[in-house]
């Protein structure tokens, strides 16, 4: 027998467990804060850099939506370069003179972006960075594998931010322009008309569904090149962005220009493409034009 002052018979515990204990468990498990393993779902935004020198405010709003300079965890990708150790290192050291605490180079191969690991280790950064180089080289690792979603993911649901420069801007549309040309291959007549096929383009990473993205835009004079894949997908929005100049993509699908340059953007969303027979020249009537400056905000989903 039991001879502790207030001791309860056994049956009378199991009651009271179950009328005061009980209900007591199943509100602390609605009403509490997830566990640490789970997130809650939020979108986050997309930095493409131009490429060039960058604006301090390109760095700043960057860090500010991975977390801001004492939350960010940075995960810098120069898997793009030809020196990507040298890449990595500087453009590292670049976030931290901004006063970001936490940043990692992440370098890894083909294989290794097969590995659900990898994929696993990309999850845990509140923003992802490509330095520039050559998108073919960054593509030929991430496309298709287990962190090419991870970073879907990362955007789509988890708040992180993903950026790039240069071929790190390209990567971000499905429709990638790869920088190569056909059939001109001395250059000497650069993108000299605007024809179907003149442009080769591959597969990046699709984190811009509704654009193809083209970067050093008016300072390499890129502009018949950008048309011509426009007209040759016009469901997509042709979108160059110029050096030093950034196009930020928020959580609601708008589009915000920061730095110090332009965006031009070409629309031929349900336009009438027209194509010679004998060249396959390119032409259409009705075709939209902006030029957005630093500040300027435009909704793609409003701007047919």
């Amino acid at each position: 027998m039991n001879t502790e002052p207030n001791a309860i018979p056994s049956g009378r515990w199991l009651r009271t467990f179950r009328l005061l204990v009980m209900p007591f468990l199943a509100w602390t498990a609605i009403s509490l804060p997830s566990s640490a393993g789970s997130v809650p779902e939020r979108r986050g935004s997309l930095v493409i850099i131009g490429g060039g020198e960058r604006p301090g405010r390109i760095h700043t709003r960057f860090i500010a939506l991975a977390g801001g300079t004492n939350q960010a965890r940075i995960a810098v990708l120069p898997m793009a370069s030809g020196e990507p150790e040298r890449s990595g290192r500087l453009q590292a050291e670049e976030f931290r003179a901004f006063g970001v605490k936490d940043v990692d180079v992440v370098r890894f191969d083909r294989a290794e972006a097969t590995l659900p690991a990898t994929a696993e280790k990309l999850m845990g950064y509140t923003g992802v960075f490509f330095t520039g180089g050559d998108q073919a080289r960054l593509a030929a690792v991430l496309v298709g594998t287990p962190c090419e979603t991870a970073l879907h993911r990362m955007r789509d649901s988890r708040g992180a931010v993903i950026g790039g420069t240069s071929a790190g801007a390209a990567i971000m549309s499905r429709v990638m322009i790869t920088g190569d040309q056909r059939g001109e291959p001395d250059r000497k007549a650069d993108f000299a008309v605007v024809r179907r096929g003149a442009t080769l383009t591959s597969t990046g990473l699709g984190l811009v569904t509704n654009a193809v993205v083209d970067q050093h835009f008016i300072a390499r004079r890129r502009q018949n090149r950008l048309v011509g894949v426009t007209l040759e997908h016009p469901e997509l929005i042709g979108v160059g962005i110029d050096e030093a100049t950034a196009l930020v993509v928020l959580p609601d699908g708008s589009w915000e220009v920061e730095g110090d340059g332009s965006v031009m953007v070409f629309d031929a969303r349900g336009v009438g493409v027209r194509e010679s027979g004998s060249h396959a020249n390119l032409g259409a009537t009705g075709m939209r034009f902006h030029l957005l400056l630093p500040g300027d905000r435009w909704d793609p989903s409003a701007g047919r």
